[in-house]
């Protein structure tokens, strides 16, 4: 392959995390081409082959072993990650599965350690370490600005009081289903980043809408090294969040409101590359606060399209891979530890 020959790439799965978390920054960036796209669904199928022009839309999974792909992309129901990501790293390919990795961290574990035998890359798409507030609440952290980072509070509070429809509709804790499997891996690998391991997990965890057959309502605290502490929350029924993020420091505090804009915006059909992409609204600013003083702070521009770019490099050899799968091993350690805290009633140490 030359320097200049985009990687090949297939997509399996293209509902919103095929579609838009995947697609639409891998059609976007020249170091890809989407070679194939996997989906059972006509209406997906041809949402597919219009934003991939120069791909094959096939129905089986089967049908991408043999092409001698670069890279396989694994955006499909949480509980098939681990089957369809073995199938693709043996077929030869380097692979990325969305979040979370597996539904258990037993599973996960083996999955990074078939990877690193084969001598496979293996990353995991944690792309909400570059929403725009945490690349804002990291920058004021190590700064020092704020002094000594001792609580972070984070919370993802989308208001969704009816189940959604397809797979999440009808998945149990088991099959990967609720809302801690879906945005508890985003919560938990930020606060590591910010403050270190967790050391210690207290849980609580419900169910609330009438006919959900899964959590989604989740309140996390964790301790973590040298007596930080991180609090999360994760809920489909608050009709008024509260703030995204408060980083609470010896010297100071940021606070922000609201959601990062890309996903939004992808699914809206803005390109990564248009200049309005990943920036916020003029009145999502946070505040940082010193003691008496208060200044507005604009926040950062997001940047999802960093991890694939990343990626590429990495697979020429030019780096580290975006995200090393081993954190996606220890924030589905800390989930675990979380719902046996909620099942026991106990802090759980991990």
């Amino acid at each position: 392959m030359s320097a200049v020959e985009p990687l090949r790439v297939g997509i399996v799965g293209y509902g919103l995390a095929g579609r838009v978390f995947h697609g639409a920054l891998l059609a976007a960036d020249p170091a890809w081409q989407v070679d194939a796209v996997v989906t059972r669904d006509p209406d997906r199928a041809g949402q597919a082959a219009a934003a991939h022009p120069g791909a094959e839309v096939v129905a089986d999974v089967d049908e991408l072993w043999g092409r001698g792909l670069d890279l396989v992309v694994v955006a499909t129901p949480n509980d098939t990650h681990v089957e369809t990501a073995t199938r693709a790293l043996q077929a030869g390919a380097a692979v990325v599965v969305d979040k979370p990795l597996a539904t258990s961290a037993a599973d996960a574990r083996g999955l990074v350690e078939l990877a690193e035998s084969l001598g496979r890359p293996l990353s995991v798409y944690q792309n909400r370490r570059w929403d725009g507030d945490f690349l804002t609440a990291t920058r004021l952290a190590a700064s020092g600005e704020l002094g000594d980072v001792h609580t972070v509070e984070s919370r993802f509070e989308p208001w969704k009081p009816e189940n959604r429809a397809g797979w999440k509709r009808r998945a149990t804790p088991a099959d990967g289903g609720g809302i801690l499997f879906d945005l508890g891996p985003h919560l938990v690998d930020q606060v590591v980043r910010l403050l270190g391991p967790a050391r210690a997990v207290h849980a609580e965890i419900a169910t609330r809408r009438p006919s959900g057959t899964a959590d989604d309502d989740v309140f996390l605290s964790l301790e973590h090294e040298g007596g930080r502490r991180s609090r999360l929350a994760m809920s489909h029924v608050a009709a008024l969040p509260g703030p995204r993020f408060r980083v609470l420091g010896s010297a100071g505090a940021y606070e922000v409101h609201g959601l990062d804009p890309q996903e939004a915006q992808l699914s809206s059909g803005l390109a990564p590359t248009d200049p309005a992409y990943g920036v916020d609204a003029g009145d999502r600013r946070g505040v940082v606060s010193e003691g008496g003083t208060r200044r507005d702070e604009t926040t950062d521009p997001g940047r999802y399209p960093a991890f694939y770019s990343q990626l590429a490099r990495a697979l020429a050899g030019e780096g580290e891979l975006p995200v090393d799968p081993w954190d996606a091993v220890r924030s589905l350690e800390v989930i675990e530890a979380a719902r046996r805290s909620a099942a026991e009633g106990r802090v759980i140490r991990l």
